[in-house]
């Protein structure tokens, strides 16, 4: 048995989070069904499978991680395994890995994007509170339960076209962490709530409160980074994806061109 790792990629619109789940779609479902078709993959608890991140409803992936024991590697190619996944799924790199890879676990750094429509925030004053929450911090406001220290090692901001981007980048992150942040830094841009209630925030020991989530179709997970692994990129594979992505980009880009359109007459909708 040899121990192969993925990278895969998604765009997790039509998909009810990565982990499977009974009765409805999953990335990871589709991961499992393509690999078992293949016959590299029989059971995933016999195969040591292990997943890097847990993204939910409706987040977008380029490099989500995953490794599992195989007993055919010859046939983990990404391009093979694409032709049984559907197109918003793609495998673009394979590694071998230690008998005791784990691709959560070893992970040394994670690194999430989000994309927030620009509703004509205050971008100074959100600059401001992403350099208040860089750093260690007691993030419990910020996901479920108590006692979540976590370190943003850092959080940059910048205005592209639209849009206000934002990059996180941790070793680890609680779930629904990074749309939660982004939440409320889109209240301090709106001017709802300032830095003094965001600092209030990160001490959760004398200050409770939730904050709505952002959406989960604005964020994505970029990169997750390790040590020793050396990647092998299949360009047959890469190419086929960017132009599933390329046909992806010219429908939505034309949706938003249309929604435009029908905002001038917003007057005359019903």
């Amino acid at each position: 048995m040899s121990r192969v790792a993925l990278k895969i990629g998604y765009i997790g619109t039509h998909y009810h989070g990565f982990q499977i789940q009974p009765d409805v779609p999953t990335i990871e479902g589709e991961l499992f069904r393509a690999l078992k078709s293949l016959k590299l993959l029989e059971d995933e608890r016999d195969a040591k499978y292990a997943r890097a991140s847990r993204t939910d409803a409706g987040v977008h992936a380029i490099s989500q991680v995953i490794a599992f024991n195989t007993p055919t590697p010859e046939l983990a190619l990404p391009r093979i395994i694409n032709t049984k996944l559907p197109p918003e799924i793609w495998v673009w790199a394979r590694a071998d890995v230690q008998s005791d890879f784990h691709p959560r676990h070893h992970a040394i750094s994670r690194e999430y994007e989000y994309y927030l429509y620009n509703e004509g925030y205050d971008v100074s004053s959100m600059e401001d509170c992403c350099r208040i929450i860089t750093g260690t911090h007691d993030f419990s406001n910020f996901s479920e339960g108590w006692g979540n220290v976590r370190t943003l090692d850092r959080v940059d901001m910048w205005v592209e076209g639209e849009f206000v981007c934002f990059r996180f980048v941790a070793r680890s992150f609680l779930k629904g962490m990074v749309r939660k942040l982004v939440g409320a830094l889109k209240l301090v841009g709106l001017g709802t709530r300032d830095e003094e209630w965001l600092c209030k925030m990160l001490k959760p020991e004398v200050f409770r409160e939730g904050v709505e989530p952002a959406p989960a179709y604005g964020l994505v997970l970029k990169d997750i980074s390790y040590n020793g692994v050396e990647w092998s990129l299949d360009e047959y594979a890469i190419k086929r994806i960017r132009k599933l992505i390329r046909h992806e980009h010219q429908y939505y880009a034309t949706m938003a061109k249309i929604s435009r359109y029908l905002m001038q007459y917003r007057d005359f909708l019903p």
